[in-house]
This record gives C-alpha cells, sequence and structure tokens, in this order.
C-alpha cells in the first residue's frame, strides 16, 4: 500500500533571501525498511608512517577515504589530492611495509599515483576514473582540541581510576553507561604521549582527543516589514496511546517563546556550566522555533503531541562546546526519553569515542539529524558523518544548494531550505545556514510522523528517499 504525504515549508525575508514556498510531496510504501545505517562499535585505527626506513605499520577497521588520507598527509608531507565522490571503508592490519605495497592495501579498489617533485613536495593523487580528476587537495589542518584533554572508551570491567592513574591523568568527565570517560594531563606531551600508549591498550576500544565544535550561527535581527507576518501558533494534543515523542535540542540554551510555545518545551538539561542572558536570541531558541514551525507546517495542524528536550551543551557562551558535552548531551537526551536528536551544530574533528556513542544511540533506534556545516567544502563534518546519524545540507532555493553548505558523498544524505525566519519576544530573527537545515528536517519527521501515525524510522526512510541533495 502506498502512503503519500505532504511537507510544507514557507519562509520568506523581502530583503534578505528569495520568497520561499515550496509544496513538498513525498511517497514512500507504507511498513518500509529503514535505510539509516547502523555503525558498528568504534575500533581504535592506528597508521605509523615511519619516513626514515620507508615502511608503514597499520591497523585500522571501517576507516572513510578523507580521514585516511589526511593522515597520510599529516604524516609523510606528501600533498594529497583525491577525486571528489571517491569513496572507501578500509580494513586491513599489516606491520612494516614498504609503503607502496601499504597504499595498495589500504586504498584497495581505488587507484593512486605517487608522483615526485624536486622543487617541492611529493604530490600522491588518488582516483576512481582518472588521474587528472583528483582536484581536491586533502587538508593537513589538524581540528583543534582541549588542551591536555583526552576521551576514551574502555572495555567492561576495566578499572578507569586505575588506569588514568598509571598516565598521570585525572578523570574529570564520566559516562558510565557508555563506558566514556574524560581524562586530563599535566601537559600536551604527556597527552600525547598517553593517547600513543592508550591506542595500543587492549582495554581501550576508542581514545582521541576532545575536540572543539564551531561556534553556532548568530541569528540577526530584520525588520518587521522585512518578515512574514505573525508568529506561529500551537496548542498541545492529548498524547496517542503510546506516549509523547520527544526530540532533543542538543544546542546552546533556549530561551521563553511565551506561553503558546513554552508547553512544548521541557525543563532544560544543562551539561555546560552556566546558562544565555536574555539579552538576544540564541541559537537553541532559533532551532527550537524553526523545529516547532517545522512540525506544525508539516502536520498541517495547530495541535501536536511532540514536545522539545532541550540540551544546553554551550553553557553561558554561544562560542565553543566539545566533542565531551556532545556526546553527554546524547546520553542525557537519550535517558531523559528523546527519541529524536536535533544536532545543529559540529566539528571537522572526528572523534572516535563520539563516534562510538551516537553507534550506541543509533543502536537503541534513535533517529539523529546533524548539520553537515557552513564552510563550504566536500570534507566529512561530524557528528553529521557518523553512521547512523542523517546529515542535513542546505539549499538556497530549489534544487539549488546553498553557497555555503557543505556537501560529501553519503547516500543518506538529504537537503533542506537553509534559511527561516523565527520571533523572539515579539521581534523577527532571520537565521541561515545547514542547522536551520537540520531542524527543519526534525520538525518534518515529528510533524508527519504524527499526522500519518508513522514510526519515526518509516519517515526518515521517505525523507532520504525525497529530499536528496542536488548534483553540482
Amino acid at each position: 500500500m502506498v502512503a503519500c504525504f505532504t511537507i510544507r515549508q514557507t519562509v520568506k525575508v523581502q530583503a534578505f533571501v528569495n520568497t520561499m514556498n515550496r509544496l513538498l510531496k513525498l511517497a514512500a510504501i507504507f511498513g518500509l525498511s529503514v535505510v539509516v545505517s547502523v555503525a558498528a562499535r568504534a575500533q581504535t585505527n592506528v597508521l605509523v608512517w615511519h619516513k626514515a626506513a620507508g615502511t608503514v605499520d597499520a591497523s585500522v577497521h571501517h576507516e572513510a577515504l578523507l580521514p585516511l588520507l589526511e593522515s597520510i598527509a599529516v604524516q609523510t608531507g606528501w600533498h594529497v589530492y583525491v577525486e571528489p565522490g571517491s569513496t572507501l571503508d578500509a580494513s586491513t592490519k599489516f606491520k612494516n611495509v614498504p609503503s607502496g605495497d601499504a597504499l595498495k592495501m589500504l586504498l584497495g579498489d581505488l587507484n593512486f599515483a605517487l608522483v615526485p617533485k624536486s622543487d617541492s613536495r611529493w604530490q600522491l593523487y588518488v582516483f576512481h576514473t582518472t588521474m587528472k580528476n583528483a582536484t581536491h587537495l586533502v587538508s593537513t589542518e589538524k581540528p583543534k582540541h582541549v588542551p591536555n584533554e583526552l576521551m576514551i572508551k574502555v572495555k567492561p570491567g576495566t578499572d578507569v581510576d586505575a588506569l588514568a592513574k598509571m598516565l598521570g591523568a585525572k578523570v574529570i568527565g564520566r559516562m558510565d553507561k557508555y563506558g566514556v570517560y574524560r581524562l586530563q594531563f599535566t601537559d600536551s606531551n604527556a597527552t600525547d604521549s598517553a593517547l600513543s600508549q592508550l591506542q595500543m591498550d587492549s582495554d581501550v576500544q576508542a581514545v582521541d582527543y576532545n575536540y572543539y565544535f564551531d561556534p553556532p550561527p548568530t541569528p540577526q535581527s530584520i525588520s518587521p516589514g522585512s518578515a512574514p507576518s505573525g508568529a506561529i501558533s500551537l496548542q498541545l494534543s492529548p498524547p496517542p496511546s503510546n506516549g509523547r515523542t520527544i526530540i532533543g535540542l542538543i544546542d546552546t540554551g533556549v530561551q521563553s517563546l511565551g506561553p503558546d510555545l513554552n508547553q512544548f518545551i521541557l525543563p532544560q538539561i544543562n551539561v555546560a556550566d552556566g546558562t544565555p542572558s536574555d539579552s538576544s536570541i540564541t541559537h537553541g531558541t532559533a532551532m527550537a522555533y524553526t523545529i516547532l514551525e517545522s512540525m506544525a507546517n508539516a502536520s498541517g495542524s495547530s495541535r501536536d503531541p511532540d514536545m522539545i528536550q532541550p540540551v544546553n551543551v554551550y553553557g553561558s557562551s554561544d562560542e565553543q562546546t566539545t566533542s565531551w558535552n556532545v556526546a553527554l548531551g546524547i546520553q542525557q537526551a537519550v535517558n531523559s526519553g528523546a527519541t529524536i536528536l536535533n544536532m545543529s551544530l559540529g566539528s571537522s574533528g572526528d572523534s572516535t569515542v563520539l563516534d562510538d556513542v551516537v553507534a550506541q544511540a543509533s543502536q537503541d533506534g534513535i533517529i539523529m539529524f546533524a548539520a553537515a556545516g557552513n564552510t563550504p567544502t566536500d570534507a566529512p563534518y561530524y557528528p553529521a558523518a557518523d553512521s547512523g546519524v542523517i546529515a542535513v545540507t542546505a539549499l538556497a532555493q530549489a534544487g539549488q544548494l546553498a553557497s555555503y553548505a557543505n556537501s560529501w558523498a553519503d547516500p543518506n544524505m538529504i537537503a533542506l531550505p537553509g534559511t527561516g525566519v523565527v520571533y523572539y519576544d515579539g521581534v523577527p530573527w532571520v537565521v541561515q545556514g545547514t542547522s536551520t537545515s537540520t531542524a527543519i528536517a526534525t520538525g518534518a519527521l515529528a510533524g508527519n510522523s504524527f499526522v500519518h501515525n508513522w514510526t519515526p524510522q518509516q519517515t526518515a526512510s521517505a525523507m532520504i528517499g525525497h529530499f536528496t541533495v542536488p548534483s553540482q
């Protein structure tokens, strides 16, 4: 049986963007199996390039192409170019293998050419068609991380306090449910030394730095004449027999949206210290409003039983958060009953420990949307690029990717409008970026699941099949 439903998203900002008034139709087979992949348990990947000896050691488990090439570029000093759209799932293990043979084993079916340059660094070209198409320069800039900190995931039964003591570290954060811990060291040398030791420790399933996440986009105030007339109006419906759907909003703090909309907002959970001031709208407030508006447009009704659980991972500042806070935010949201997560945030740093927390949430049936980033590049952005997460990029208009939006090869990535107008204390604000697209996606899933009595998994499958990323 084929079931059809409609998502209606209307965004109007006369002074800033072209009018968007899209009627988006989805069709899917009722009972369609979920296509959101579930990640296998994360494992620590080790790649050591012995430049002087010209040999390589590797123990790689399901490593994606770009992180692998980034590691090669950093360790060898080569300029590495890759053909856009190339993909890889590298799994291999070897020791003291000559570098040419190591590249063959690491890159599998992909082609490569290593070109020596007498007056500059050697160049490695990786491609699946021809060498001339390897045009994307792999970045060797290391993502920024919190000084003197590591995140680790250990096997059940491991005495993490004894492990930390042996390394001269303190345990300053605990997620016992996931076996994930935050360690603090005395200096950077001790941190880097411990990272090398822990990568080889059989009791450690994953270890990485505690990466910083990019600041969220700042909403911009606009004149009332440039904004749509009137804010959204919603009312809570009686919960269905299986209870309300709770959306975990992992973001900055959420401020009051007024008596009508506040009934959809559960008491906030603060993972980071401090609360935002009320001097201007926060990113989290803008995302909460966008989710609710998208939910109302998708359901075609002013009544909905879904609620938002805000999880503040930024504290009193909207400038930075970390892999640890995001991982802790996921845990807190899920523990509070959230079955859908909105993560309008991200980082270029791929934390294997955060990857594992995401994988466990996915295995528990949690639907997760995350922003693809606003760089723009075709490099993966995390946690959007993690398996089990639906990455969301931004459209400027129907069929056209926004100029700022990241996009990479991912069959589950979706694209939705990246601009919206929100109201805070009666004042309109414009919000733009893949974070807005993510909030629209989350609201669309919740609204359509409610009005058509679909499971979130069925709705997610239909969205992935319909909201495809336009070719560039």
